[in-house]
């Protein structure tokens, strides 16, 4: 019995120990990875990353909880390392309990083929993080470790599901949009599966999506942004002149023109000539500009300074570039052999671990 309880402490060391080395290794050794992000940014990642832990360790032994975040923080990290190998500028990766790990874009991929290459970097560098754990669990025979590794194949199999917003998702876009209908039909036995509330809206989403893209079609439909950056316009020099200044209900159409930059994002610059302004603002996809009002005005009165904060609403049509899914037939294969090989080694994996330990529990 004795002999019992000292291998079964000695296997929980193994595991601890194993936990602690990736920790430190990863740390230490994976200055080139995070030297891809700006520590201010990296620390609000740190934060949220811990914040997840302890959410975790509420429900699963501290080990998992751990272990877990950080096959998520390898995930995401693939994903940053695509976007910087293509010089897509990305935040750090967000933590959010229950919900996993998410990477913003501050730059949308010009074309399909860019989009699925940073799509594939998450599950690529994920699946090796996940092969690390196995490594270690097969090197200490430790169910925790097992465990980890389990959760680690199929968190990154379950991200190549082609659904939106998805890796696989995304993946699709440079092999066949055709996979799309797979993942509509393949996402309800999961859902059944797994009865997940969260993977249920996903899939939901991802259809409502397909259902405008391909049966509403509405192509002409024109799209109201209430500008999120309401342009601030000091006006002090006129407030101390006595000149009558808009009211807060004052709406009016402004002259305006558009551009893009050499990186493909689309600005509006408007001009409101009676109070000598001009402000450019940032649009969130490539447009049609039809129109643009001001439709309210906010008076903010400081010690320093009498502002004008306008409320700007533009009328647009979605520019949707038809060439956006024009993919070589070679990169096409390509794309296609690394994404169904992937998904069959991690489902082989998967067996592997059950084949190890049978059922998975912590």
């Amino acid at each position: 019995m004795q002999e019992e309880d000292k291998k079964a402490n000695s296997k929980s060391g193994s595991s601890k120990w194993y936990l602690g080395s990736a920790a430190a290794l990863l740390l230490l050794k994976g200055k080139s990875l995070l030297a891809l992000l700006k520590f201010g940014k990296f620390g609000g990642a740190l934060i949220s990353m811990a914040t997840t832990i302890g959410f975790y360790a509420l429900l699963y032994p501290w080990g998992f909880a751990v272990g877990f975040v950080l096959l998520l923080f390898v995930h995401e990290l693939g994903h940053v390392w695509a976007a910087k190998r293509k010089g897509l500028p990305v935040s750090a990766p967000l933590f959010i309990p229950f919900l996993g790990a998410l990477i913003t874009m501050k730059r949308y991929p010009l074309d399909a083929q860019t989009e699925a290459y940073v799509a594939m970097g998450g599950p690529l560098l994920g699946t090796v993080g996940a092969m690390a754990v196995y490594a270690g669990a097969y090197a200490t025979d430790s169910p925790l470790l097992y465990a980890l590794a389990y959760v680690g194949f199929f968190l990154n199999l379950l991200n190549l599901l082609p659904i939106h917003p998805l890796d696989g998702g995304r993946i699709s876009t440079a092999v066949t949009r055709w996979l799309w209908l797979v993942g509509l039909v393949g996402g309800i036995v999961v859902i059944v599966y797994l009865k997940s509330l969260l993977f249920f809206l996903i899939w939901a989403l991802f259809a409502y999506d397909l259902y405008k893209k391909y049966v509403k079609r509405n192509k002409g439909e024109v799209k109201v942004l209430s500008s999120l950056q309401k342009p601030l316009v000091n006006v002090q020099h006129l407030y101390e002149q006595g000149y009558p200044l808009p009211g807060p209900e004052h709406t009016r159409r402004l002259s305006f023109n558009t551009y893009s930059d050499l990186e493909g994002q689309q600005y509006v610059t408007v001009y409101m000539e009676s109070l000598d302004v001009e402000q450019t603002l940032l649009l969130p996809q490539q447009c049609l500009v039809q129109d643009v009002r001001l439709n309210g005005v906010e008076h903010i009165p400081t010690p320093d300074a009498y502002q004008l904060k306008l409320l700007c609403e533009i009328d647009y049509l979605p520019f949707e570039n038809d060439k956006y899914y024009e993919v070589p037939t070679s990169s096409r294969w390509k794309f296609g052999i690394g994404y169904l090989g992937l998904a069959l080694f991690l489902m082989a994996m998967m067996y592997v671990v059950h084949q190890h330990i049978g059922d998975v529990r912590l």
